[in-house]
């Protein structure tokens, strides 16, 4: 990292602290709303990854972020008092900011670009399932024990291709090298990324999905 970097590093701080301060004290009275919220807001965190000189300075808040979230959960041997890790599925967050480090540290540079794809099917797609499948969810189907709804999983695909195309674009704009644009390949990964979130449970798709995502990105790139 190089001193350039700082100035990212600090605006991706301060809205790091600010979105959990909302989800934590103006969103308290509704835990699975405030979780949701912070869920999708820290995604938003990929429209600052580019800005960044090198990897190294988006590890900084990845990887401290990533043990501070393990130390909220149940498994913590420090029990901190939380409403937001405590509302969903345990290890859910801190899931969520491991696979962001990995896949930080696998692509990089000139593939960085796949990380931003790989988070956006997750914090928006999964996030908007769940907040759509709890208020208008009515054809319910179960899965390993896990309830999930149609209606839930159909904003996931939406939402997920509306939103990976806007990305790619994104990255494009930036000079960043990705493959020919391909509706359809992005139509296929969004539906597997959709299916890989409802076969998934107990927060483990918070790994899966971008995971999964990543990989079929990846072998588009090298197609």
């Amino acid at each position: 990292m190089i001193w350039t970097d700082l100035i990212p590093l600090a605006i991706a701080a301060i809205y790091v602290v600010v979105v959990f301060i909302i989800s934590e004290k103006v969103l308290n009275t509704k835990p699975e709303v405030a979780r949701k919220f912070l869920h999708i807001m820290i995604g938003n965190l990929i429209f600052i990854m580019p800005f960044f000189s090198d990897v190294w300075g988006m590890l900084i808040l990845t990887v401290p972020t990533t043990i501070v979230l393990f130390f909220l959960t149940d498994y913590s041997p420090i029990k901190i008092e939380n409403k937001v890790t405590e509302s969903g599925h345990v290890l859910g967050l801190f899931f969520y900011a491991l696979i962001w480090s990995v896949l930080l540290f696998i692509f990089n540079g000139n593939s960085l670009w796949i990380v931003a794809m790989a988070i956006a099917a997750l914090v928006y797609g999964d996030g908007f399932a769940a907040l759509i499948g709890s208020k208008f969810g009515r054809i319910k189907y179960t899965i390993w024990g896990g309830e999930k709804s149609l209606e839930g999983s159909l904003a996931m695909f939406v939402v997920v291709a509306v939103v990976s195309v806007f990305v790619w674009m994104f990255y494009v704009a930036l000079g960043y090298s990705l493959p020919t644009f391909n509706f359809w390949a992005v139509l296929g990964i969004s539906a597997v990324a959709t299916v890989c979130e409802a076969v998934s449970y107990g927060g483990i798709d918070n790994i899966t999905v971008p995971g999964l995502t990543a990989i079929l990105y990846y072998v588009l790139s090298i197609l």
